[in-house]
């Protein structure tokens, strides 16, 4: 598993809106994964502890799967849209079976992976799975290695999988290059629709020239750009940082089909204050990101339920446009703006605080946010105050340290003005919502 190293980028004195329009990348043709995929998925939490004599809870096994659909099942989860139970790496056997084929360990698995699948099918939820395209995975189990590419995803239908994470350890260069799209092929000529996770970019260090995003959003649903996120606040803000940092090639790689991922969603666990928690969820959603969970659904706080659970950040993440939102603002006084459009003439936005000291009262109006004349009704997503504001009212923002304040804006009756920097040029643009691009 990798981690990369990022620059911070310079400090912006004016709002910045880049085109969402530039590229003409066409999604993977599965009909799959039109709106960012939700689910919970098993490894920042449970990783590869596999000692199921000493640990039965949470070891690696059925059972843990078979728990985590009951909570997705019974406890709310699944009407909201989480439908995907992901197994990760340290799910298989040491050695394939007398035909080649990857087969489930016995001991953990006794039911194997079809008995999991159609568990979660009788109950609408979805099963994902893991593989690595390489001779090994990370965790040391057999990989996929060109060869066994196509038994592989045939293995994978035959199973009533709905899901692949395909990682690269133990693979070059040359061969990903090789093996990402084959296995592409590979899914889409068994007939069964499995929506397919690239960790291919991540290994390739996210960016171009080595990193050519219109293939991925022809080959992938989604794909891992960066290292793996732990459970601490540094590394969700690290995280967070590099996406928006490098939102100029990233947001215009995404859309329906075609998801940028920054990796799971950590709350609940053990790393983040319940203001952190509200930060992630709220970065996530602007980001059009994957929602997947990883912690422990059987004990969960109320409180990282009740963000995990916000019907309305939901809906903004989920927002049928599928634009990735973008930063716009980084005061020197260390809040940061972040910007989404959305459907219906809508929009998302939040102020974020970088600071660790007190609360900050941030000053600003919709107009100086770059938006057009007119009323706008403004929805806290996490108190539900609900207010109308003139664009150019001027109001305060009290953010927490580490902490959001996330805002669904209903826009009046006609196309946002944004403006627009590319190079040394300001112009003023239309974004038109219904033809999901800037006029």
């Amino acid at each position: 598993r990798l981690f990369f190293f990022f620059t911070s980028g310079m400090h912006f004195a004016v709002l910045i809106f880049a085109s969402v329009a530039t590229m003409t990348a066409f999604a993977l043709d599965n009909g799959l994964m039109r709106t960012p995929p939700m689910g919970w998925l098993a490894w920042e939490r449970f990783r590869c502890d596999i000692d199921c004599t000493n640990d039965p809870k949470n070891c690696i096994s059925e059972n843990l799967f078979i728990d985590m659909a009951d909570r997705l099942y019974e406890d709310g989860w699944k009407e909201l849209g989480y439908v995907y139970v992901n197994i990760d790496d340290c799910w298989s056997s040491m050695d394939r079976d007398k035909d080649g084929r990857l087969q489930a360990d016995p001991k953990r698995f006794p039911g194997g992976i079809n008995k999991l699948a159609r568990y979660m099918h009788d109950r609408g939820l979805k099963l994902g799975i893991y593989g690595d395209m390489g001779t090994h995975t990370c965790g040391g189990y057999p990989g996929t290695t060109v060869d066994k590419i196509e038994i592989d995803a045939q293995t994978f239908a035959d199973w009533e999988v709905d899901m692949l994470k395909f990682d690269g350890c133990y693979s070059n260069a040359v061969e990903q290059e090789l093996g990402y799209p084959l296995m592409s092929k590979a899914l889409n000529a068994t007939g069964r629709p499995i929506a397919y996770s690239c960790s291919w970019p991540a290994y390739q260090g996210g960016l171009p020239p080595k990193v050519n995003y219109t293939q991925l959003g022809q080959i992938c649903n989604l794909w891992r750009n960066y290292g793996d996120i732990q459970d601490s606040w540094g590394s969700v803000l690290s995280i967070a940082d590099w996406f928006f940092e490098n939102q100029d090639v990233l947001a215009p790689a995404a859309g329906p089909g075609r998801w940028n991922d920054p990796d799971m969603l950590v709350i609940g666990d053990f790393g983040l204050s319940m203001d952190q928690s509200r930060s992630q969820m709220a970065l996530w959603a602007i980001m059009a990101a994957p929602l997947f969970m990883s912690n422990d659904l059987r004990t969960i706080s109320s409180g990282a339920r009740s963000i995990l659970q916000n019907k309305m950040i939901i809906s903004i993440n989920q927002d049928p446009l599928g634009i990735q939102g973008r930063r716009i603002l980084k005061e020197k006084s260390g809040i940061e703006v972040f910007w989404r459009p959305l459907s219906n003439n809508a929009s998302a936005l939040v102020f974020f605080s970088r600071r660790t000291d007190m609360p900050y009262r941030y000053e600003t109006s919709l107009s100086k946010l770059n938006y057009t004349t007119g009323s706008y009704k403004v929805t806290d997503v996490y108190t539900d105050q609900i207010d109308v504001l003139k664009d150019s009212t001027e109001f305060v923002v009290s953010v927490n340290p580490t902490g959001v304040v996330m805002w669904y804006v209903s826009a009046p009756g006609k196309l946002q003005y944004h403006q627009i920097i590319r190079g040394d040029k300001l112009r003023r643009h239309k974004y038109d919502a219904k033809q999901n691009n800037f006029l």
